[in-house]
């Protein structure tokens, strides 16, 4: 096994959850700098470059507006990246990998896309004019009890619910559902990303396989990303890989991501190719 974490990483997939409610105790200083060491070492498949930034809120925290989303002591990380193909992709790749190393270390997390003041967050982390800063997550020790504001949003969020394997994995074409015994080794890679967080819990992505490989397509919610600039659903494209890529290579599955291999088949309404695992 190539172990990529210091735990499993679906071990870490399943438990870790979104934490919206955090102790009073502040990061200390080991957990802050094996994170900003982590976020110096992210690369991701598509070769784009992705900054991170740490932001120690410390005394400005209460004017970081998280629209009261987030409760307790926290820091915060966030991201930037040019704009172009494959952008959003690439940052929520990475943003998901650095997500799983806090989830190894007891850290909590959680993506924040639409429920953060931007303006306030970019003016606080330096980010560069005409850069895309897509998601922010606060990053802190979880508070045992959970807050009502906490359980409510995961309840209109649906944040504990996936959809079944018949809905987002195919084989073949999109008219053959693709099973878990069909999937043979790759099974428990696919159920990895059948559990990877997604904004709304929406799981915009679609997995083909065809002929050994596996392609992903986006299953765009119309209407969804019209208050943004940007498509935000495709940062959630990248968060599937990740899962998908880690897993693979942990179980030892020989592959390489390609953006240019979109197999000659029928695709249903609202659904987009973005980039394909061709397996060795």
């Amino acid at each position: 096994m190539n172990r990529i974490f210091d735990k499993p990483v679906e071990e870490i997939i399943e438990k870790r959850k979104s934490v919206r409610t955090f102790g009073d105790k502040a990061l200390n200083d080991v957990d802050k700098k094996e994170l900003q060491n982590y976020m110096d070492s992210l690369s991701n498949p598509f070769g784009i470059k992705v900054k991170f930034f740490f932001l120690d809120a410390g005394e400005n925290r209460k004017s970081l507006g998280t629209y009261g989303v987030i409760k307790g002591t926290v820091d915060y990380i966030g991201a930037q990246v040019n704009d172009g193909p494959f952008a959003l992709e690439a940052l929520g790749y990475e943003m998901e990998k650095l997500i799983l190393f806090a989830a190894s270390r007891n850290v909590g997390t959680c993506w924040l896309g639409g429920t953060f003041k931007r303006e306030d967050f970019r003016k606080a982390m330096d980010i560069e004019n005409g850069k895309l800063f897509p998601a922010i997550t606060p990053v802190g020790y979880p508070r045992i009890a959970k807050s009502m504001t906490d359980n409510l949003v995961r309840f209109i969020s649906k944040g504990d619910q996936r959809k079944p394997w018949g809905e987002i994995f195919f084989t073949d074409d999109f008219s053959h559902p693709l099973s878990r015994e069909e999937a043979k080794a790759y099974k428990e890679v696919l159920e990895m990303v059948r559990l990877a967080p997604s904004a709304s819990n929406k799981q915009p992505w679609r997995v083909l396989r065809v002929n050994g490989s596996f392609h992903f397509y986006e299953a765009r919610s119309p209407g969804y990303s019209d208050a943004f600039s940007y498509d935000i659903q495709r940062l959630d494209l990248g968060i599937a890989l990740c899962h998908f890529h880690l897993t693979a290579s942990e179980k030892n599955l020989q592959g390489r991501i390609m953006m240019e291999s979109a197999p000659d088949i029928d695709v249903p309404a609202h659904h987009e190719y973005r980039f394909s695992w061709i397996s060795d």
